[in-house]
């Protein structure tokens, strides 16, 4: 579907996910959360729990739109999505190893294996998932309404239970394809047969937020009487509910926007740009540790509002110019074919 005609309200949260997924990063990431289970908590400890969950949804989210629209599995969408991968992840090195004025060949041979020598962990759990998706669509088109909504129910009970629950080794914390598969067929399951722009929709929308405030809510304080990893785990209960509630109250808005629908489109390249271990390990991590050591709260909370905003918007222009580029070398390939 072109940019221009679509769902802006899904752009929107397209847009949302990703700059909580920036505020995951510049928070507990960048800071560290407070011990588990420790006796006291300050205004900067509370602070970091609250904000964590609050965005802790923004994974979940992505995959829900994913799963709510379906993954056209082509070569088209594989190209695309694989070039995108390798030109921020080799132009990134490449500029870095330019600045320093050394040049590595094996780290930026490395640069180019995004799929298996990445830090950047969706990265290669998206391709899975992709590879994936035309049999759980074609699960999903077989399955009646009833028989889909039991086996999605079985499928994150099991992944809840054995996973999140028990500690399994297969998804302790949801940082697998296991639970991108959970997320895109809930996804799944809505899009077909959950009607979003019903005549009651504002009324979903409301209740789905507030359903979103009381979970993160509880997210937060179950951080405080068990290990934050499991509190924050992408496959926690608490987690997932918010991640869908969240889901539900943007899917039931309605409007237009051909901004929001251009700012979208830059979204997974916000995750590959400041991801980037030459980033986010020499540059974001260090200055958001930094200015939380030696800012008062509110100065920081400032800070990591604006901050999140700019990191999106500045990757998102770096990604027109790349589009562009993308462009006009498929154009001179199309011309030099005819």
């Amino acid at each position: 579907m072109p940019i221009s005609q679509r769902q802006s309200n899904l752009e929107l949260l397209r847009i949302v996910a990703m700059l909580a997924v920036v505020g995951v990063h510049l928070d507990g990431a960048s800071l560290g959360l407070p011990l588990d289970s420790q006796p006291d908590y300050d205004n900067r400890d509370i602070w970091r729990l609250i904000v964590e969950a609050l965005t802790i949804v923004g994974v979940n989210c992505f995959t829900l739109i994913s799963g709510f629209f379906g993954i056209k599995a082509s070569w088209h969408s594989f190209s695309r999505f694989t070039g995108q991968c390798l030109f921020y992840s080799v132009a990134i090195v490449s500029i870095v190893m330019i600045i320093d004025g050394i040049w590595q060949w094996n780290q930026w041979a490395t640069a180019w294996l995004v799929f298996t020598h990445s830090d950047l962990w969706y990265v290669p759990a998206y391709l899975g998932l992709w590879l994936l998706s035309p049999f759980l669509n074609a699960g999903a088109e077989l399955l009646s309404k009833k028989q889909l909504l039991c086996f999605v129910a079985a499928f994150a009970s099991f992944n809840i239970y054995a996973g999140w629950l028990n500690n399994g080794h297969f998804n302790p914390t949801g940082y697998t394809i296991l639970n991108l598969i959970m997320m895109y067929l809930i996804g799944r399951y809505i899009g077909k047969h959950i009607n979003m722009q019903s005549r009651y929709r504002k009324a979903v929308c409301l209740i789905a937020t507030i359903i979103y405030l009381i979970t993160t809510a509880v997210i937060a304080y179950m951080a405080t009487i068990i290990p934050s990893r499991l509190a924050f785990a992408y496959n926690s209960p608490a987690v997932v509910v918010a991640s869908v509630a969240l889901f539900v109250a943007f899917a039931s808005l309605h409007f237009h926007s051909k901004v929001i629908n251009q700012l979208a489109a830059s979204a997974f390249a916000v995750y590959l740009i400041h991801k980037n271990p030459y980033i986010w390990v020499r540059l974001i991590k260090p200055t958001a540790l930094n200015a939380w050591q030696n800012m008062d709260l509110w100065q920081f909370s400032a800070m990591f509002v604006v901050a999140c905003i700019c990191i999106y918007v500045f990757a998102a222009l770096i990604d027109s110019l790349r589009c562009s580029l993308f462009k006009l070398f498929t154009n001179k390939l199309k011309k030099r074919a005819k």
